[in-house]
Protein backbone atom coordinates (compact mmCIF):
# COMPACT_ATOMS: atom_id res chain seq x y z
CA UNK A 1 0.00 0.00 0.00
CA UNK A 2 1.36 3.29 -0.74
CA UNK A 3 2.18 6.21 1.67
CA UNK A 4 -0.68 8.89 2.13
CA UNK A 5 2.33 11.81 1.57
CA UNK A 6 4.03 9.47 -1.07
CA UNK A 7 5.75 12.15 -3.64
CA UNK A 8 4.94 15.20 -0.90
CA UNK A 9 7.43 17.44 0.55
CA UNK A 10 7.06 19.08 4.03
CA UNK A 11 8.76 21.49 6.44
CA UNK A 12 7.83 20.73 10.28
CA UNK A 13 9.32 23.53 12.75
CA UNK A 14 10.27 22.75 15.86
CA UNK A 15 10.43 19.47 14.65
CA UNK A 16 13.29 17.62 16.95
CA UNK A 17 11.56 16.65 19.92
CA UNK A 18 7.26 16.36 20.74
CA UNK A 19 4.41 16.58 18.86
CA UNK A 20 6.83 17.83 15.74
CA UNK A 21 9.44 14.70 16.34
CA UNK A 22 5.97 12.56 16.31
CA UNK A 23 5.19 14.40 13.20
CA UNK A 24 8.28 13.93 11.28
CA UNK A 25 8.40 10.08 11.73
CA UNK A 26 5.26 9.81 10.55
CA UNK A 27 5.52 11.90 7.63
CA UNK A 28 8.70 9.62 6.60
CA UNK A 29 7.10 6.40 7.31
CA UNK A 30 4.37 7.58 4.68
CA UNK A 31 6.42 8.84 2.00
CA UNK A 32 7.18 12.50 2.27
CA UNK A 33 10.43 13.99 2.61
CA UNK A 34 10.81 16.42 5.90
CA UNK A 35 12.96 19.53 5.83
CA UNK A 36 13.09 19.57 9.76
CA UNK A 37 13.87 22.61 11.62
CA UNK A 38 15.11 23.32 15.00
CA UNK A 39 17.43 25.14 17.45
CA UNK A 40 18.21 21.24 19.16
CA UNK A 41 20.94 20.74 17.27
CA UNK A 42 22.02 17.01 18.75
CA UNK A 43 18.75 16.06 18.36
CA UNK A 44 18.64 17.59 14.40
CA UNK A 45 21.77 15.16 14.39
CA UNK A 46 19.84 11.85 15.57
CA UNK A 47 17.02 12.95 13.42
CA UNK A 48 19.09 13.28 10.03
CA UNK A 49 20.89 10.10 11.42
CA UNK A 50 17.60 8.33 11.66
CA UNK A 51 15.86 8.89 8.42
CA UNK A 52 18.56 9.64 6.38
CA UNK A 53 17.87 10.75 2.88
CA UNK A 54 13.97 11.53 3.76
CA UNK A 55 15.44 14.33 5.71
CA UNK A 56 17.73 17.30 5.95
CA UNK A 57 17.66 18.80 9.58
CA UNK A 58 18.04 22.59 9.83
CA UNK A 59 18.99 24.98 12.10
CA UNK A 60 16.04 27.35 12.28
CA UNK A 61 14.90 30.53 14.82
CA UNK A 62 11.49 30.81 13.98
CA UNK A 63 11.80 34.23 16.01
CA UNK A 64 13.73 35.51 12.76
CA UNK A 65 12.33 35.82 9.93
CA UNK A 66 14.87 34.89 7.84
CA UNK A 67 15.42 31.19 9.26
CA UNK A 68 12.08 30.57 9.01
CA UNK A 69 12.59 31.61 4.76
CA UNK A 70 15.51 29.44 4.63
CA UNK A 71 14.17 26.08 5.99
CA UNK A 72 11.43 26.95 3.77
CA UNK A 73 13.64 27.37 0.77
CA UNK A 74 15.72 24.41 2.09
CA UNK A 75 12.69 22.56 0.76
CA UNK A 76 13.04 23.54 -2.42
CA UNK A 77 16.35 23.05 -3.40
CA UNK A 78 16.91 19.96 -1.68
CA UNK A 79 13.68 17.83 -2.42
CA UNK A 80 12.33 20.35 -5.70
CA UNK A 81 8.90 21.57 -4.14
CA UNK A 82 7.18 22.27 -1.09
CA UNK A 83 3.54 20.58 -0.34
CA UNK A 84 3.37 21.32 3.09
CA UNK A 85 4.51 23.53 5.99
CA UNK A 86 3.52 22.68 9.41
CA UNK A 87 4.19 26.00 11.82
CA UNK A 88 4.27 23.75 14.94
CA UNK A 89 7.45 25.45 17.31
CA UNK A 90 6.23 26.91 20.75
CA UNK A 91 6.23 26.98 24.46
CA UNK A 92 4.23 27.78 27.47
CA UNK A 93 5.53 31.42 28.17
CA UNK A 94 5.52 32.43 31.31
CA UNK A 95 3.36 31.94 34.40
CA UNK A 96 1.88 35.44 34.33
CA UNK A 97 -1.67 36.83 35.00
CA UNK A 98 -3.71 39.85 33.76
CA UNK A 99 -1.69 41.86 36.63
CA UNK A 100 1.68 40.94 36.31
CA UNK A 101 2.18 40.66 32.80
CA UNK A 102 5.10 42.32 31.13
CA UNK A 103 5.73 43.84 27.67
CA UNK A 104 9.20 41.49 27.47
CA UNK A 105 7.05 38.07 28.04
CA UNK A 106 4.07 39.79 25.42
CA UNK A 107 6.53 40.07 22.53
CA UNK A 108 8.44 36.90 23.52
CA UNK A 109 5.60 34.30 23.25
CA UNK A 110 3.32 36.20 20.52
CA UNK A 111 6.43 36.51 18.21
CA UNK A 112 7.08 32.34 18.76
CA UNK A 113 3.54 31.88 18.21
CA UNK A 114 2.06 34.07 16.08
CA UNK A 115 4.72 35.84 14.64
CA UNK A 116 6.43 32.85 13.59
CA UNK A 117 3.44 30.93 12.07
CA UNK A 118 2.58 34.44 10.23
CA UNK A 119 5.78 34.46 8.15
CA UNK A 120 5.81 31.04 8.10
CA UNK A 121 3.07 31.63 5.86
CA UNK A 122 4.39 34.29 3.76
CA UNK A 123 7.01 32.29 2.57
CA UNK A 124 5.27 29.55 2.13
CA UNK A 125 2.60 31.16 -0.63
CA UNK A 126 4.47 31.78 -3.06
CA UNK A 127 6.20 28.31 -3.68
CA UNK A 128 2.75 26.63 -3.10
CA UNK A 129 1.12 29.24 -5.55
CA UNK A 130 3.66 28.81 -8.34
CA UNK A 131 2.90 25.10 -8.42
CA UNK A 132 -0.53 25.04 -7.59
CA UNK A 133 -1.84 24.76 -4.09
CA UNK A 134 0.13 23.14 -0.35
CA UNK A 135 -1.31 22.59 2.96
CA UNK A 136 -0.21 24.97 5.89
CA UNK A 137 -0.87 23.31 9.70
CA UNK A 138 -0.29 25.20 12.44
CA UNK A 139 -0.37 24.29 16.02
CA UNK A 140 -3.21 26.06 18.27
CA UNK A 141 -4.61 24.62 21.03
CA UNK A 142 -7.44 24.14 23.41
CA UNK A 143 -6.22 26.86 25.23
CA UNK A 144 -7.22 29.25 22.20
CA UNK A 145 -10.56 27.89 22.53
CA UNK A 146 -11.24 28.09 26.29
CA UNK A 147 -10.50 29.17 29.57
CA UNK A 148 -8.42 26.62 32.25
CA UNK A 149 -6.09 25.41 29.78
CA UNK A 150 -2.98 27.60 29.66
CA UNK A 151 -1.28 30.77 30.83
CA UNK A 152 -2.37 34.00 29.77
CA UNK A 153 -0.20 34.42 27.07
CA UNK A 154 -0.27 31.26 25.75
CA UNK A 155 -3.75 31.08 25.40
CA UNK A 156 -3.78 34.91 23.63
CA UNK A 157 -1.52 33.34 21.13
CA UNK A 158 -2.99 30.35 20.48
CA UNK A 159 -6.93 31.89 19.76
CA UNK A 160 -4.58 34.38 17.60
CA UNK A 161 -3.03 31.29 15.91
CA UNK A 162 -6.71 29.90 15.26
CA UNK A 163 -8.45 33.37 13.89
CA UNK A 164 -5.50 34.07 11.43
CA UNK A 165 -5.64 30.45 9.99
CA UNK A 166 -9.63 31.16 9.39
CA UNK A 167 -8.32 34.57 7.53
CA UNK A 168 -5.60 32.92 5.46
CA UNK A 169 -7.84 29.95 4.62
CA UNK A 170 -10.26 32.83 3.27
CA UNK A 171 -7.33 34.85 1.12
CA UNK A 172 -5.54 31.69 0.32
CA UNK A 173 -8.43 28.85 -0.68
CA UNK A 174 -8.58 30.71 -4.30
CA UNK A 175 -4.55 29.96 -4.73
CA UNK A 176 -5.92 26.06 -3.57
CA UNK A 177 -3.93 27.04 -0.63
CA UNK A 178 -5.83 24.82 2.90
CA UNK A 179 -4.91 26.71 6.05
CA UNK A 180 -6.01 24.51 9.03
CA UNK A 181 -4.50 24.32 12.34
CA UNK A 182 -4.99 21.37 15.05
CA UNK A 183 -6.33 22.64 18.72
CA UNK A 184 -4.22 19.49 21.09
CA UNK A 185 -5.29 18.99 24.65
CA UNK A 186 -3.12 17.81 27.22
CA UNK A 187 -0.42 15.88 25.17
CA UNK A 188 2.49 13.75 26.88
CA UNK A 189 5.49 16.03 25.84
CA UNK A 190 8.12 17.96 27.48
CA UNK A 191 6.53 20.94 26.96
CA UNK A 192 4.72 21.09 30.37
CA UNK A 193 8.14 20.90 32.44
CA UNK A 194 10.21 23.69 29.86
CA UNK A 195 7.01 25.77 30.89
CA UNK A 196 8.00 25.64 34.58
CA UNK A 197 12.04 26.42 33.91
CA UNK A 198 13.45 22.95 34.06
CA UNK A 199 16.29 22.40 31.60
CA UNK A 200 15.71 20.49 28.39
CA UNK A 201 16.85 17.22 29.68
CA UNK A 202 15.39 17.23 32.67
CA UNK A 203 11.62 18.01 31.18
CA UNK A 204 12.98 15.14 28.27
CA UNK A 205 12.60 12.43 31.45
CA UNK A 206 8.99 13.66 32.81
CA UNK A 207 7.22 12.52 30.21
CA UNK A 208 6.57 9.12 31.64
CA UNK A 209 5.12 10.56 34.81
CA UNK A 210 2.95 12.93 32.36
CA UNK A 211 1.65 10.04 30.60
CA UNK A 212 0.70 8.13 33.93
CA UNK A 213 -0.48 11.00 35.67
CA UNK A 214 -2.90 12.50 32.47
CA UNK A 215 -5.09 8.96 32.23
CA UNK A 216 -7.88 10.73 34.04
CA UNK A 217 -7.45 13.75 32.70
CA UNK A 218 -10.05 13.40 30.23
CA UNK A 219 -12.96 11.10 28.81
CA UNK A 220 -11.00 9.02 27.12
CA UNK A 221 -8.58 7.11 30.02
CA UNK A 222 -4.69 7.34 28.40
CA UNK A 223 -3.04 10.45 28.12
CA UNK A 224 -2.81 12.12 24.59
CA UNK A 225 0.53 11.00 22.73
CA UNK A 226 2.42 13.17 20.08
CA UNK A 227 1.33 10.50 17.40
CA UNK A 228 -2.20 11.76 17.95
CA UNK A 229 -1.79 15.32 16.80
CA UNK A 230 0.67 13.73 14.16
CA UNK A 231 -2.36 11.91 12.71
CA UNK A 232 -4.11 14.93 12.34
CA UNK A 233 -1.22 16.91 10.93
CA UNK A 234 -1.43 13.91 8.61
CA UNK A 235 -4.80 14.50 7.84
CA UNK A 236 -4.55 17.96 7.25
CA UNK A 237 -1.62 17.51 4.60
CA UNK A 238 -2.89 14.67 2.37
CA UNK A 239 -5.00 14.52 0.13
CA UNK A 240 -7.62 13.17 1.75
CA UNK A 241 -8.77 16.93 3.46
CA UNK A 242 -8.23 18.24 0.06
CA UNK A 243 -11.38 20.04 0.53
CA UNK A 244 -11.13 20.88 4.24
CA UNK A 245 -9.70 24.53 4.66
CA UNK A 246 -9.82 27.20 8.33
CA UNK A 247 -10.67 24.98 10.35
CA UNK A 248 -9.77 24.32 13.50
CA UNK A 249 -9.31 20.33 14.60
CA UNK A 250 -9.72 19.44 18.42
CA UNK A 251 -7.79 16.73 19.20
CA UNK A 252 -8.37 16.06 23.15
CA UNK A 253 -9.53 13.22 24.31
CA UNK A 254 -12.80 14.67 24.98
CA UNK A 255 -11.54 17.53 27.64
CA UNK A 256 -13.03 20.22 26.33
CA UNK A 257 -16.12 18.30 26.74
CA UNK A 258 -16.48 19.01 30.01
CA UNK A 259 -16.42 16.59 33.56
CA UNK A 260 -17.26 13.25 33.90
CA UNK A 261 -17.25 10.54 36.89
CA UNK A 262 -15.94 11.67 40.09
CA UNK A 263 -14.81 15.19 38.84
CA UNK A 264 -18.40 15.56 37.37
CA UNK A 265 -19.67 14.91 41.37
CA UNK A 266 -17.27 17.38 42.70
CA UNK A 267 -18.55 19.77 40.08
CA UNK A 268 -21.42 19.89 40.98
CA UNK A 269 -21.62 18.46 44.65
CA UNK A 270 -22.99 22.08 46.10
CA UNK A 271 -26.06 21.44 44.17
CA UNK A 272 -26.35 18.39 45.09
CA UNK A 273 -25.87 18.48 48.78
CA UNK A 274 -28.25 21.51 48.69
CA UNK A 275 -31.22 19.13 47.29
CA UNK A 276 -30.18 16.67 50.04
CA UNK A 277 -28.46 13.95 47.69
CA UNK A 278 -24.61 12.43 48.46
CA UNK A 279 -22.84 12.91 45.69
CA UNK A 280 -20.75 10.24 46.92
CA UNK A 281 -23.97 7.96 46.38
CA UNK A 282 -24.75 9.27 43.11
CA UNK A 283 -20.83 8.12 41.94
CA UNK A 284 -21.63 4.86 43.21
CA UNK A 285 -24.81 4.90 41.07
CA UNK A 286 -23.34 5.86 38.14
CA UNK A 287 -20.29 3.03 38.65
CA UNK A 288 -22.97 0.41 39.07
CA UNK A 289 -24.58 1.48 35.90
CA UNK A 290 -21.22 1.09 33.96
CA UNK A 291 -20.27 -2.50 35.35
CA UNK A 292 -24.26 -3.76 35.13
Amino acid sequence: MAGRLDGKVAVITGAASGIGRGTVDLFVKEGAKVVAADIQDDKGARLQEQHGKALRYVRCDVNREGDVKAAIDLAVSSFGRLDCLFNNAGTPGPLENAETVTAESFDSVMHLHVRAALFGIKHAVPLMRAQGGGSIVSTASIAGLQNGFGPLLYSMAKASIVHMTRVAAAQLGPLNIRVNCICPGLIATPIFAKGIGLATQVADQTVSAIVDAAKNAQPIPRAGLPEDIAEAALFFTSDGSRFVNGHALVVDGGITVGPTGAAQANVYAPFLQAMGIDPAMLEQMNTAGKTA
